[in-house]
């Protein structure tokens, strides 16, 4: 996997005032956190991590290169840049580990006798119920 400690010297961040309610506080005080990660120049994951990373996070990297996680959640910078480095470590964790390969799995042979044995008599009963015309 990705070393963490390497990856956190990586980051970068920037602030900026967020918008929506909360009064004075929003007006004078730059809560939002902008968190940055260079894929593309990125030193403790592999190749084959970047084009994965890449190719799996397109909509969040802009055309740099640039890996990029907005948090305004809390009315505090330093909560917003701890919920922000969470979010980042989960996103980069979940894309990288392998998806498991999904077995396929077969009807039990009795299974598949006791459903049509409910639809012969299912048939039978309602067969019952028709009128002849004899």
């Amino acid at each position: 996997m990705v070393n963490k400690e390497l990856v956190l010297r990586e980051l970068t961040f920037k602030f900026a005032r967020s918008g929506g309610a909360g009064g004075q506080n929003v007006n004078k005080v730059s809560t939002k956190v902008l968190l940055q990660w260079p894929v593309l120049a990125s030193t403790c994951v592999d190749e084959d991590m970047k084009s994965l990373i890449m190719e799996t996070l397109s909509n969040r990297i802009n055309k740099d290169g640039i890996f990029q996680l907005e948090c305004d959640t809390d009315r505090s910078q330093l909560k917003n840049k701890e919920i922000a480095i969470e979010r980042f470590l989960h996103i980069i964790k979940t894309t990288l580990t392998p998806v498991k390969a999904r077995k396929k799995t077969k009807i039990p042979y009795r299974k598949v006798l006791d459903r049509l044995d409910r639809k012969a008599k299912q048939s039978e009963k309602k067969s019952n119920r028709r009128w002849s015309a004899e």
